[in-house]
């Protein structure tokens, strides 16, 4: 029987080629110019659309606005690996008054945020309130995986700037507190904007019970993770292996337990990852565990991104000028102005000021919301969310794609001047 017979072109295996080498030449480009790969994220999605427009062809992936469930699982994962790598990098919790800018942004930045693009959603693409409360919560949160370049160091590596830790402590934290006003968008949607039926029970439940229960929740969690990798048995540790598949099975157990008792599983895999950082703070496996849940995020990430890219064609058919300003108003104005506001008074000199206020990259975590809120409650504005999200994680990529290794280097120069002077 010819081997003809067995073998066909098949659409998938067309797929599978193309995104391998638009990662590739999407990690490998920047580096000819730079020697950086920030600029690899814009360039996976903007290859990615470009394969969707110049191959019509091109396998279609599932539109997130009608099949969000294969996206909300795959984001679900990036950001939960991502959210306990980035709180395994932190070195040193003391002296807390370094957490200072950190709660200043999530406390005050975010919510104002929250508020500024809910407003200007209404007043400028004429979104309902529910849509409108839904965009801010979803394009709140800052991503721990493309703000990789202006976070802390891997875990023993020290020097962690102020900008660097408030940076990556932000991100660290920030998904898992969007999630109340992403249900408050929920909330609103099922019962219309009349706080005095529903504040309470949100103010009780979304705010306070759950963030509660993550916080608990992660650091029982990375307590007894600790305790399996460096305590026992004694003799035969898991940490001595150096296999991080134990760690990650435990991450999604205390995410999913987590969600289960309905607390914020984001915020507990955070906690843990910080937690899980203070046990044998010396040993090498803090080190290699951060070298495989990174391995694994990145991934995750490159096949998003380019996924997103295929499908940005099709969210923008709907794009409208007033959107398009709308997203540069939150990456112009309101991100740096709310932050920088926010800052005011910390220990934070005006240049670490304005790069923490001008790097609040958008990424895999407003997908995740998105997706979440849309499989949960049908928006009206459901195609202007996704059009305006698809666009602002576009441009936020690219600004801190091509910008960030400056602002970075200048920082380090400003640092080593100090130093010898």
């Amino acid at each position: 029987m010819p081997p003809s017979q067995f073998f066909e072109f098949s659409s998938y295996h067309i797929a599978v080629t193309f995104i391998g080498f638009i990662i590739i030449l999407a990690s490998w480009l920047p580096r000819i110019f730079s020697k950086r790969e920030p600029a690899a994220a814009p360039l996976m999605i903007i290859f990615g659309a470009a394969a969707a427009l110049l191959f019509p062809d091109f396998p279609s992936l599932p539109d997130p606005r009608r099949n969000p469930l294969p996206w909300e699982l795959v984001s679900e994962l990036a950001v939960i690996i991502a959210l306990f790598g980035a709180g395994l990098r932190i070195d040193k919790l003391k002296p807390w008054s370094r957490w200072f800018p950190t709660l200043r942004l999530l406390c005050i930045a975010m919510p104002l945020t929250i508020l500024a693009i809910a407003f200007a959603g209404t007043i400028i693409t004429g979104l309902t309130v529910a849509g409108a409360i839904l965009l801010g919560a979803v394009l709140s949160p800052t991503d721990p995986v493309l703000a990789g370049d202006v976070q802390v160091g891997p875990p023993q590596e020290g020097a962690e700037h102020p900008v660097r830790f408030t940076l990556t402590t932000e991100a660290t934290l920030n998904d898992g507190l969007a999630f109340p006003f992403v249900y408050l968008g929920l909330v609103v949607a099922a019962q219309g904007f009349n706080p005095g039926a529903w504040f309470v029970e949100w103010m009780v439940w979304d705010v306070f019970y759950r963030i509660i229960v993550g916080v608990i929740a992660g650091s029982l969690g990375g307590r007894a993770l600790g305790y399996l990798l460096f305590t026992v048995p004694k003799g035969a540790l898991l940490a001595d292996t150096g296999s991080g598949v134990v760690a990650f099975a435990s991450v999604i157990l205390c995410y999913g337990s987590t969600e289960i008792v309905e607390g914020y599983g984001f915020i507990a895999v955070a906690v843990m990852g910080l937690t899980l950082r203070r046990i044998e703070e010396h040993h090498p496996f803090h080190r290699r565990l951060h070298d495989f849940s990174v391995a694994i995020e990145h991934t995750i990430t490159a096949l998003l991104l380019v996924a997103l890219g295929t499908v940005i064609p099709a969210l923008f058919i709907d794009l409208s000028w007033n959107h398009i300003l709308l997203a540069l108003i939150l990456i112009i104005v309101v991100r740096p102005l709310s932050a920088w506001v926010s800052l005011g008074g910390s220990s934070l000199d005006r240049k670490s000021r304005a790069i923490v206020s001008v790097y609040g990259v958008r990424g895999i975590g407003s997908i995740y919301c998105l997706c979440y809120a849309g499989s949960h409650m049908e928006f009206a504005n459901e195609t202007q969310i996704w059009s305006l999200v698809a666009l602002v994680i576009l441009l936020s990529t690219i600004m801190h794609g091509f910008t960030v290794g400056w602002a970075m280097d200048t920082l380090g120069a400003d640092d080593k001047n100090s130093e010898s002077g």
